[in-house]
């Protein structure tokens, strides 16, 4: 299979303190990357710094074969790298069309417009029947489908999803597990960072651990799932 992301040896720093220290993953295309850990291992560093948000001291990120350190954030997202954080950043005064039309801001994406937002109505079908009201009130667990909607809308080649789980309810929480199943069976390359470690590991094809900075583990989903060191450390066993 063809990398979709190969990252080596990524050292990042917060003024002094370092974030990242030597990190390696790859994603092929088509497959489900799950990075757990606990708060402030440098997840969500992880992400930024994919998507252009951050700036590596050292190391490489290469994307469709093209190696992408010196692109701007702009560029990455023209390129097929999106990024969805877990704040969500809509935008509260526009209503749910607006926000996912906001999505489709490449050439290819607005080309794909409508068959795009009939794709997204059919995996998330609350949106469609809200598409007129404003993002700003709807629910947080909507909010969190219009998050991810508008990210399908940029015709990704990876979708980056940064915990997508955030303060929603242990309802809502399964009910999101199960879209993204649902987006991951259409053969969308997905990189999840996620709290609910034991739903993200059983969506995932692999995934890594990282812990302080560090990968410390990596494997298939499953075999993660029943590692002792991580049903110990982060799945309350």
């Amino acid at each position: 299979m063809n990398k979709t992301l190969v990252v080596e040896k990524l050292n990042v720093f917060y003024g002094d303190i370092q974030a990242l220290w030597d990190v390696s993953i790859d994603v092929e295309e088509g497959e489900v990357v799950a990075i757990i850990g606990a708060n402030g291992a440098g997840k969500t560093t992880l992400l930024k710094t994919i998507a252009g948000l951050l700036k590596p001291k050292s190391g490489k990120i290469v994307f469709d074969g093209m190696e992408i350190g010196k692109h701007a954030a702009y560029k990455r997202a023209e390129m097929g790298i999106c990024y969805v954080p877990a704040e969500r950043e809509l935008f509260p005064q526009m209503t749910v069309l607006e926000n996912l039309e906001l999505g489709a801001f490449t050439k290819k994406a607005r080309e794909k417009k409508d068959e795009n937002l009939e794709m997204v109505f059919n995996l998330f079908p609350r949106l469609k029947e809200r598409k007129s009201q404003l993002a700003g009130t709807m629910s947080g667990g909507e909010q969190q489908m219009l998050a991810i909607a508008r990210g399908l809308m940029t015709c990704p080649k990876i979708l980056m999803l940064d915990e997508p789980s955030t303060g929603l309810a242990p309802k809502l929480v399964v009910e999101l597990f199960d879209i993204i199943k649902r987006i991951t069976e259409q053969n969308l390359t997905v990189l999840l960072v996620e709290q609910h470690m034991h739903q993200a590991l059983s969506i995932a094809d692999r995934g890594y651990v990282l812990e302080t900075g560090h990968i410390t583990l990596s494997g298939p989903g499953n075999e993660l799932l029943s590692n002792p060191l991580v049903k110990q450390a982060y799945l309350g066993a």
